[in-house]
């Protein structure tokens, strides 16, 4: 190799007088020298020796071969300048390390300064075009000062790009520790949280993190306390412990000083920094550090701090918006919310004889309306305390709705008699004593129950029953249940469908004169029959329609329909005097409905006097002076009025003298009863009930020619029913009349 030294020279007599520049750390330039001629990497580290570059020393690394430099170049890092022969054991050896560099370590601010003894191996113009080096120097040319000259500028831009990158990372990591800010759980959550983006900002070990805060008590000595809410590595177990208990006093006093001063601390080996937001809340963190930091570092701390101070205001709303989202304002209870999640942390953890009760307080609504809310919010707190204060620990309580209290605890704990017995004695409210009744609804937790949201709906049916069926009790949940709401709810999801569908049609059935024969006219009936040829009954789906509020739409269509039809069989010179078509008692209640009667008058041609609206008996005791208003409106109208199933209601006698009705019907129940040992006596007295009022009488349910004979024998004046005829379809009607006459 010595035969050759006299073209790769490279010590030369010029010397290069380097500025003299301050250590600020001990870090140091990873210098690679890629070749495989020895007297090279003797020379070019002898020459460099004991040289500093901005303030760093030298730290070389020797490979000879392109294989070796493979293999040392995976397991290295940061690597500032390649010194790279652009031939070694093949005449592209060099170039091929350029492309490893590059695209396969992605080393992208790592400077390459390709050299060459033999430069016609490697034109220079053409390698700095085709690949991705930074200089091209033949060997011979390279003096001392020319290599060092050469060798500051690849490190000055392999720093700034460096820089460059760091600030990137730095600000990335301010953005997504800022965020991650906001999902901390409480001040010690926020601390730890400090220590962890710290040591990733600055690369440095979380060893050597420790962070407190000033509690703000003032102690009998006029001085604050400060105490440590998250530690790392050999601090670790100083968490919750008071500052003056750290042995380190260099770390003792640094925090100590950055709270008082209120400002951050810069030493040699470490740092402390400051942040506080608007409020009275502040921390410290001590930081260990194995070298000076940078001036960017420093930058990016500044904006981290300012972060920090922001993210510690933000903390205290977030907590505050948290108490509001699982906190009762009033009672300072748990919400429904916090309820659902103790009920899913007791299901996660395994049950074991657990129950979940809904208590609601009956009749609450009234008792704001008549003695006001304040009275209401009173009377709240008051069955608060009375649950807390007599099951205390053995059972979860929250505020789940706006009367309603949730219980989450053990079955012994939760029987119904016992907390029945709890709302025996009445509640003094405002020197007034008053006493309630609750009913309750409860689910025993088991293996099946999904989740706390489940569980809670299902405690909702069971107090849903309850108050149903009678207050002042209790209903446990069973399963049945579960099912037979869910079918509700389904069937509830098919009847929207089935009439957006067109699935929902009418059927007519005849009234006749029972007397003549004659027919007088029909009752549309409305049906559903599902995509299978299932027909779902009246019964089940009208108070789905109720309940859900299609029965406006539904009741809007069927009255429009039923009106178009009568128009229809008229124009047939049919000699009918009524088209009857019953109407639900929400729908009667809406403000709206003497005018939706009247556009299906008009829109059809009807004239009023053959529509016949045909209105359940319990409508007439509810919300009595409305009620009077709308059939007054409707008679003048001239529309009929017949009140249905009579009998089967609880309306006054007295209040029916006065309503303008013009006929009574008698329920088909009370038609059957004609084939019991009874006979019609029900029926009978709605006979002569309603001639004393002068209204006719019709019965529905005649299934045969006894039920016939015996209701014209004691006067009833019309009927329907399937003696007579099934309710049939509209294109049926004019064939079914023709046989009827003959």
């Amino acid at each position: 190799m010595s035969e050759h030294l006299d073209n790769d020279e490279i010590l030369i007599e010029e010397d290069l007088e380097a500025e003299a520049l301050e250590n600020i750390s001990q870090r140091t330039w990873k210098i690679a020298i890629v070749d495989d001629d020895e007297d090279v990497h003797r020379a070019t580290e002898f020459s460099l020796l004991d040289v500093k570059i901005l303030g760093r020393r030298l730290e070389f690394i020797h490979t000879y071969s392109k294989a070796e430099t493979h293999q040392r170049f995976a397991v290295e890092s940061n690597i500032a300048v390649v010194l790279l022969d652009v031939v070694m054991e093949t005449e592209h050896a060099g170039l091929e390390l350029v492309c490893f560099i590059r695209d396969e370590l992605k080393w992208r601010d790592t400077r390459i300064i390709l050299r060459t003894g033999q430069p016609g191996y490697a034109p220079e113009e053409e390698a700095i075009r085709d690949y991705d080096i930074n200089d091209y120097k033949t060997k011979n040319e390279l003096t001392r000062k020319k290599l060092l000259t050469s060798l500051t500028a690849a490190i000055r831009s392999y720093d700034q790009l460096r820089t460059i990158e760091a600030s990137r990372r730095g600000l990335h990591q301010i953005i997504a520790s800022s965020s991650a800010f906001t999902m901390q759980d409480g001040i010690e959550g926020f601390a730890s949280g400090v220590i962890t983006q710290i040591a990733a900002l600055c690369g440095v070990p979380s060893e050597g993190l420790l962070c407190a805060q000033c509690d703000g008590d003032v102690q009998f000595d006029n001085s604050m306390k400060y105490s440590v809410i998250a530690s790392a590595g050999q601090y670790q177990n100083l968490m919750n412990r008071s500052i003056d208990e750290i042995d380190n006093a260099v770390i003792r006093d640094s925090l100590r000083r950055a709270l008082t001063e209120r400002a951050s601390l810069f030493e040699e080996n470490n740092m402390t920094l400051f942040f506080s937001g608007r409020g009275k809340r502040a921390i410290a963190a001590f930081i260990e550090l194995p070298y000076a930091l940078s001036e960017v570092d420093l930058q990016l701390l500044e904006v981290f701090c300012f972060n920090l101070g922001v993210c510690l205001d933000n903390l205290g709303l977030v907590s505050q918006l948290k108490s509001y989202a699982f906190r009762d304002q009033l009672l300072l209870l748990p919400n429904r919310l916090r309820f659902i999640e103790q009920v899913d942390q007791i299901l996660s953890n395994g049950v074991s004889d657990q129950w979940v009760c809904l208590i609601d307080i009956d009749d609450f609504a009234e008792i704001n309306d008549v003695l006001g809310h304040r009275y209401g919010d009173l009377l709240l707190r008051s069955v608060a305390n009375r649950l807390q204060n007599a099951l205390g620990s053995k059972a979860f309580l929250a505020r789940v709705g706006g009367d309603v209290f949730g219980l989450v605890g053990g079955s012994s704990s939760l029987q119904p008699e016992v907390l029945q017995k709890l709302f025996v004695d009445p509640f003094v409210i405002d020197d007034t004593v008053h006493a309630v009744s609750m009913s309750m609804g409860l689910v025993a937790l088991d293996s099946q129950s999904q989740s706390g949201a489940d569980v809670l709906k299902d405690a909702s049916i069971a107090l849903k029953r309850t108050k149903g069926l009678q207050r002042g009790s209790h209903t446990l949940f069973t399963r049945e249940m579960g099912v037979e709401i869910r079918e509700r709810a389904l069937m509830m999801q098919h009847l929207h469908k089935a009439f957006d569908a067109e699935r929902l049609y009418l059927m007519y059935q005849p009234q006749i004169n029972l007397n003549t024969r004659k027919v007088i006219g029909f009752e549309a009936l409305l049906r559903w029959r599902t995509d299978d040829g299932e027909m779902i009954p009246p019964t089940d789906f009208i108070p789905l329609a109720e309940h859900s509020g299609l029965i406006m739409s539904l009741g809007a269509w069927v009255l429009r329909s039923a009106c178009f039809a009568m128009v229809q069989l008229l124009e047939r010179e049919h000699d009918l005097t009524r088209m009857a078509v019953n109407v639900s008692a929400i729908q009667f209640r809406q403000p709206e409905f003497v005018g939706l009667v009247q556009t299906a008058l008009r829109d059809s041609g009807l004239a009023p006097h053959y529509l016949e609206l045909e209105i359940t008996e319990s409508v007439t005791v509810n919300g009595a002076a409305s009620f009077e208003d709308a059939l007054v409106k409707l008679k003048e109208l001239g529309v009929q009025i017949a009140i249905d199933d009579f009998g089967t209601g609880y309306s006054s006698l007295s209040y029916l003298d006065k309503l303008p009705v013009d006929r009574l019907k008698i329920d088909k129940a009370f038609v059957a009863q004609i084939d019991s040992a009874g006979g019609p006596r029900i029926a009978e007295l709605v006979i002569q009930l309603g001639k004393k009022l002068n209204l006719s009488v019709i019965a529905e349910g005649i299934e045969t020619q006894h039920h016939w004979d015996v209701l014209r024998h004691i006067h009833c004046d019309e009927g329907q029913g399937f003696f007579i005829a099934h309710p049939m379809l509209e294109n049926a009607i004019d064939n079914w009349l023709k046989n009827w006459k003959t």
